[in-house]
């Protein structure tokens, strides 16, 4: 994609219900690429399918970015990203999350109107959030970076920075780091369509899986989860 100033303008609120909605009206209000709405209390955010997205204020922030460029590649870029925030441990879990020591730390959200030329891509971390503030039946797949609550502006800095980066990074070399970091590789996986082991990340961003029939089938979107037990191959 082609290099754009991320988060000019920014937009910063207090209290939002959701960083997406406000991006999107940017968006089709004509904003450039690269405008920014962004908070560290979003109370009515959302993830894939719908799913509510709601934390205590102070720990967790959200973005949302107008782009004007579209890229197959794009969550996983900004999977990448989030990935350099939280440090080498981390890995990507396609097609939008970022986990850390097997613990969802943060979502990626993307939402594309080709015709209209823009998207808007989100982005959730969970920075600060403690295990205690986690429902207990969260407490096993979600996870946080650790740090301190007063760091939160600082770690938007650091996602801007990052995301800067990997946006404008060369497909051959993302698609490097995605592979090295890919959390689903030799796992056993489900989803709608059936079941196998992940084999990778294709050239267009696509899951690889291979079947227990012995063939290769390529997921270009949709849900994917870990079979219970699974462990890399």
């Amino acid at each position: 994609m082609t290099p754009v100033a991320l988060g000019r303008p920014r937009v910063h609120l207090r209290q939002v219900g959701s960083t997406m909605d406000r991006a999107r009206a940017l968006a089709i209000a004509g904003a450039p690429a690269g405008a920014a709405v962004t908070t560290f209390n979003q109370v009515a955010g959302r993830g894939r399918q719908g799913r509510a997205w709601v934390v205590p204020p102070g720990r967790t922030l959200a973005l949302s970015l107008v782009l004007r460029e579209l890229d197959p590649l794009l969550s996983l870029r900004a999977g990448l990203a989030v990935a350099d925030l939280a440090g080498p441990g981390a890995r990507v879990k396609w097609p939008n999350d970022v986990l850390l020591d097997g613990r969802k730390v943060s979502g990626v959200l993307v939402e594309a109107r080709p015709q209209e030329g823009w998207a808007v891509l989100g982005v959730g971390v969970n920075v600060a959030l403690s295990p205690h503030e986690l429902p207990p039946e969260l407490r096993d797949v979600a996870g946080t970076l650790g740090r301190d609550p007063r760091e939160l502006e600082a770690a938007l800095a650091e996602l801007l920075h990052a995301l800067a980066h990997r946006l404008s990074q060369s497909a051959p070399a993302a698609l490097s780091e995605l592979r090295a970091r890919d959390a689903l590789l030799g796992r056993a996986v489900a989803w709608a369509g059936g079941s196998g082991t992940a084999a990778g990340i294709d050239d267009a961003g696509g899951l690889l899986v291979e079947t227990a029939e012995g063939g290769v089938t390529a997921l270009a979107a949709g849900e994917v989860h870990l079979q219970a037990g699974s462990s890399p191959t």
